[in-house]
């Protein structure tokens, strides 16, 4: 049994405009995460220049990470959660619709569980879904 989720993502042809400048994409993510019953215990976000943010959220489940390259419509994200799996699954989803990508690739990782002791020795899925997290 997994001890937590790690959901990396890679999202594709989103919006230049928010993943350019932090006061778009942190109040988004945190709005989201706030919607989604996540404990929020502190964030950081940086800004580059001219344009691009990388950003970090502590939460008491563990934690969300994010990292925007605005000239490639593209946006790195991270969610790891030791709380619901469902209610990860269902932030990444939320996330993804409120950016509208055009190509999500999503890995799922269940952290805790050694993937030798259960006789598996190739690594998790990886999968490249269309349109945002799948739902074209």
């Amino acid at each position: 049994m997994a001890i937590g989720i790690h959901i990396l993502g890679e999202l594709y042809g989103v919006n230049r405009q928010t993943l350019s400048r932090v006061e778009h994409l942190e109040p988004l993510l945190l709005k989201i995460l706030r919607d989604h019953d996540f404990k929020i215990l502190a964030s950081s976000f940086h800004q580059f220049h001219p344009f691009g943010v990388t950003g970090f959220v502590l939460l008491a489940e563990s934690h969300v990470s994010v990292h925007t390259w605005p000239e490639e419509a593209y946006i790195a994200l991270d969610i790891f959660s030791c709380s619901s799996e469902e209610q990860a699954l269902r932030a990444f989803e939320a996330i993804c619709k409120e950016l509208a990508p055009v190509e999500v690739d999503r890995k799922i990782i269940d952290r805790g569980v050694s993937w030798r002791s259960l006789g598996v020795f190739s690594s998790p899925s990886y999968e490249t879904v269309s349109g945002a997290c799948g739902t074209s």
